[in-house]
């Protein structure tokens, strides 16, 4: 094991330190100007798509419910756990590069989320796709995409929900001292219900929790601001000035601050990472760039908003100082609301955990379903796969993981760096189906999508424009 340990921990050292992040933010930056900031650009049109009515679709589901599919996996542990952790170990200039990921991140979630909708495919009165279909469909590149298929499944389905059944059993054992195993088998029949049940079920579950979640979640981090908004600016500038080196607590000083928020970052919105294409293709959209934006803003959302809210708190409440609990990062974040609020702050983060981290499973489960349907006909192996996630939940629930959590960031990075090479080639594509949207929309319409108005695409199954596919639009 720990043989192990090190070969992971030298592994992680490499991509982390030298591969993801000039991947990570220099194809951000390029497809932010090949996109014409797109991120930025349209902004509002983000909002005004997925308030779009889609109660007339017979097919798939609406844009707003592959949002939150996409959201309940990006919102978990990262946005809790995650943010301590970065804090704790990159000091609080992480948070800086946190939102630089997440910036320049918009580009990329753009366009990986706009090739998943192009290359979607039908799965019976629904639909599904994702980086694994685009590698296949338009680079012809089957072994890649088989590659992306078996790292998403492991990642997602197995290591991430081990992490994240960790943390709602850690946070609930410290606040309540309830019995992991126990809490654990709760979590573990709860799942049971909603995976058998299809995309259909997880869609309308976070379609409910999602939104009541951060909302809940947010409010609470602004009324803590509001009561200490004179700590504010001191705040900010603490952040920045970490961000490039000016103070240095944490050893490593700017490379750990930049290290640690470009990994907790990804590990949080996933831009670029290859998961929140295999939601975003679920959507039934008239136009692939819809469900781009979508998409786009749930980086913001996740990024933005929830992780700097957890983050403001842990930085006001002065716990961070002196710390380097990583791998039990939720208890920073307890201990920092237990500052702030009094005796219920950090029972609120062990109810918050327990939603943000369970909408995670069910999330994370769906990206291997999808993948796991590429390539297999039948039950019987995705039935399997189903009982290897609840066998993953109760082993999270009741061990330390800390190999798991360095597993799942070695992971994380190695389907990061298949999926970028594959949307920096594919880049193109997502860039002509956005000039398309915007063409339509200046001439005053909604736009719609058919794969003839980009006559070099190729092996585009939806997007044909036959009868029964005009209907269902």
């Amino acid at each position: 094991m720990d043989v192990l340990q090190l070969v992971v921990d030298y592994l992680n050292g490499k991509l982390w330190g030298y591969v993801l992040i000039i991947l990570l933010i220099g194809l951000g930056l390029y497809f932010t100007f090949r996109s014409r900031f797109v991120q930025f650009r349209l902004f509002g049109e983000m909002f005004r798509v997925i308030k779009e009515d889609t109660s007339t679709h017979k097919k798939g589901i609406s844009s707003f419910k592959a949002w939150t599919i996409s959201t309940a996996s990006r919102v978990g542990t990262g946005n809790m756990a995650g943010v301590a952790l970065a804090i704790s170990a990159g000091g609080p200039g992480a948070v800086f590069w946190m939102w630089i990921i997440a910036l320049v991140g918009g580009a990329t979630s753009f366009v990986e989320s706009t090739l998943a909708q192009v290359y979607k495919v039908k799965d019976g009165d629904a639909f599904r796709g994702g980086p694994s279909y685009y590698m296949e469909k338009a680079l012809n590149a089957k072994w890649m995409a088989i590659l992306f298929s078996i790292l998403i499944t492991i990642t997602y389905g197995l290591i991430f929900n081990a992490v994240q059944a960790n943390t709602i059993t850690v946070a609930f054992n410290q606040s309540f001292n309830l019995n992991r195993l126990v809490l654990g088998i709760v979590v573990v029949i709860l799942t049971a219900l909603i995976i058998f049940g299809g995309v259909k079920r997880i869609a309308n579950f976070t379609g409910v929790v999602v939104p009541f979640m951060a909302m809940i979640y947010i409010i609470v981090a602004f009324l803590t601001l509001l009561m200490n908004i004179t700590e504010v600016p001191n705040m900010i500038a603490l952040i920045f000035q970490h961000a490039f080196g000016i103070k240095e607590i944490v050893g490593g000083g700017i490379g750990a601050a930049i290290m640690n928020g470009v990994k907790r970052g990804l590990f949080s919105n996933e831009a670029g990472m290859g998961s929140a294409p295999n939601a975003a293709a679920t959507a039934t959209v008239s136009h692939p760039a819809k469900q781009g934006l979508v998409q786009t803003l749930s980086v913001f959302t996740d990024t933005l908003l929830i992780c700097s809210a957890t983050a403001f708190m842990i930085l006001i409440s002065g716990e961070w100082i002196g710390t380097s609990d990583g791998i039990t990062g939720v208890t920073l974040t307890q201990n920092a609301l237990n500052e702030l609020l009094g005796a219920w702050g950090g029972p609120f983060v062990a109810v918050s955990i327990l939603l943000f981290a369970f909408s995670s499973l069910i999330g994370n489960y769906y990206y291997g379903e999808t993948n796991i349907k590429l390539y297999t006909n039948g039950n019987a192996i995705l039935n399997l796969y189903r009982f290897v996630v609840l066998a993953m939940v109760i082993f999270g629930a009741v061990t330390k993981v800390q190999l798991v959590w360095d597993l799942a960031d070695l992971f994380m990075a190695l389907m990061a760096i298949v999926n970028l090479i594959a949307i920096a080639i594919l880049g193109k594509i997502a860039f002509a189906v956005l000039k398309d949207y915007m063409k339509q929309k200046r001439q005053g319409k909604n736009p719609e999508f058919v794969a003839k108005n980009i006559p070099w695409l190729r092996n585009v199954e939806w997007w044909g424009g036959s009868a029964d596919q005009e209907k269902d639009h």
